[in-house]
């Protein structure tokens, strides 16, 4: 703003440069003529009219650099302008409105006046200066070097105009490199450029949308809403400005309230391609989706499951709404028994929102049906920190104790039944397993070989006293601490030797050829 200061200073900027009317001697009337001629046509008094004038309108220019001095930039402005009413070919009063347009952030009508100035004097510095300085604050780097080129033309040695010509050159590079980075999709380096270029060039809107765009991409919405929301104050109709806020809401998932964003900037902006495009794909996911919601609701799973499958491919970069997506497929992929591609699929949404509690529920139930409990009781302890409820408090507990119970002995899979096995399939699977692992049955094998049947056997014993007694059954499965349990396992070893070599728990006996 210290430039812009030093660019405006001194009000009025050089002598009077007003027309003049040439003053010719009188003509020799007739007494008739006399009679009839029009005073108020006189040449003279003309000249005289057109130097009051003058002198009126620097009055008000004095008046108004007073008003400028003190900072006081509207009534400088007015002052100015009636200077301006009263001598519209005076280059220099432009010049000080222009300066007090600057003041007042008003850069674009400070162009404008800076522009009449010079075509009313084009050896007038300072205009050339102020349009070449509007010009790069507004971001058009090509047109302030012009500028600048022509005072540089004038005063050679113009140290000031040298510095703003390396800034206008580092805009255009800056420029350069964020459309390369754009193509390469590194929106950060983007953001970078435009942080950068908009240092001399505050006032640009161009740079602004095209930041806030990248801010979106990147997930940085609040930050991207505001900027789009800044420009909107100054300008309510500007097209980019509108679809970026409307991207935004897309991006959050509010696509109603995007689409109205969207086709508010194409009136704006007919030709706006990203704003149809956006709206297109942001109808287009709607219908998918809720397409998919009703196959799902109405029990058509594999339907479903495609239709969501089809709405992952419309936006990769929406990934709000993918998240859902993906964790939609995965509700779908369980209920089709798909359990890991469910879980392949909550982990990608997890991946593109860290913050979906939803994703971790389903992932962790997952987990729970393919017994794979480290992992379970890692997703439920993640959920429950976020959100500590009673309902997910038990869910961890639950998982927790299932993870205990997987580090026991597994007496199902000890004797091959589920866990709905009934009182006969549990008698039959032991008479199989006992069997299969009697010391009698390995006598002849090596003393190691001997130890581990000897092991199974008792193994065995311990499966079916525990599963076979409905309390003790109960109580195992419910996941008590059974070797702090009344039933001491090392009793169910003694009986199984209290009992005859060919015989086990409940008197069952065994006979070999």
């Amino acid at each position: 703003m210290g430039i812009l200061r030093r660019a405006a200073e001194g009000g009025a900027e050089g002598g009077m440069k007003g027309p003049h009317a040439s003053r010719l001697p009188p003509p020799l009337y007739s007494k008739m003529a006399t009679v009839d001629f029009d005073s108020s046509a006189d040449p003279e008094m003309d000249l005289t009219s057109d130097e009051e004038l003058e002198r009126e309108a620097e009055g008000f220019k004095e008046q108004g650099n007073v008003y400028y001095v003190k900072k006081d930039y509207a009534e400088a402005f007015n002052f100015y302008t009636k200077a301006i009413d009263l001598c519209p070919k005076n280059a220099s009063y432009y010049g000080n409105r222009a300066a007090t347009f600057m003041m007042l952030s008003r850069y674009r009508e400070a162009l404008e006046d800076s522009q009449q100035a010079v075509r009313l004097d084009d050896t007038f510095v300072k205009g050339h200066m102020r349009e070449g300085k509007c010009h790069l604050l507004l971001g058009n780097a090509m047109a302030a070097s012009r500028c600048f080129q022509k005072v540089l033309e004038l005063e050679p040695d113009n140290s000031q105009v040298q510095q703003e010509l390396k800034n206008a050159e580092s805009i255009l590079e800056f420029e350069r490199l964020a459309e390369i980075s754009f193509e390469k999709r590194d929106f950060r380096m983007v953001v970078f450029c435009m942080d950068r270029a908009l240092e001399p060039a505050s006032a640009c809107h161009r740079f602004k949308v095209l930041k806030a765009e990248c801010l979106a991409l990147l997930g940085r919405y609040p930050e991207a809403q505001s900027v789009a929301s800044d420009i909107l104050r100054m300008d309510s109709t500007n097209g980019d400005a509108l679809y970026v806020r409307g991207l935004c809401l897309y991006y959050e998932d509010c696509i109603d309230k995007a689409v109205q964003f969207f086709i508010q900037a194409l009136r704006m902006a007919p030709d706006h391609e990203k704003a149809r495009l956006a709206c297109r794909n942001a109808k287009a996911l709607k219908a998918k989706k809720e397409e998919g919601n009703k196959a799902f609701k109405e029990g058509s799973f594999e339907e479903a499951y495609d239709l969501y499958s089809e709405a992952l491919t419309i936006d990769p970069n929406n990934i709000k709404t993918n998240a859902k997506l993906y964790c939609n497929r995965a509700t779908v992929g369980s209920k089709l028994n798909k359990l890991e591609q469910a879980i392949e699929d909550c982990t990608k949404a997890i991946k593109l929102d860290e913050t979906y509690i939803k994703a971790y529920l389903r992932r962790a139930q997952c987990y729970m049906d393919t017994e794979q409990y480290e992992e379970a009781v890692r997703d439920y302890e993640k959920v429950y920190q976020t959100e500590k409820t009673k309902e997910h408090k038990n869910l961890l507990k639950n998982a927790q104790l299932e993870l205990k119970k997987s580090k026991r002995k597994d007496y199902y899979k000890v004797l091959g039944v589920d866990k709905n096995a009934t009182e006969d399939e549990l008698k039959k699977a032991y008479r199989k397993r006992a069997l299969m692992h009697h010391p009698d049955r390995h006598s002849g094998a090596s003393a190691e070989m001997q130890k581990e049947e000897e092991k199974k056997f008792k193994e065995v014993g311990e499966a079916f006293t525990v599963l076979s007694d409905p309390k003790k059954k109960s109580r195992y499965d419910s996941g008590h601490d059974l070797e702090d349990d009344d039933m001491n396992m090392g009793l169910v070893t003694k009986c199984l030797f209290f009992f005859p070599a060919a015989s086990g728990p409940g008197n069952f006996f065994f006979q070999f050829g």
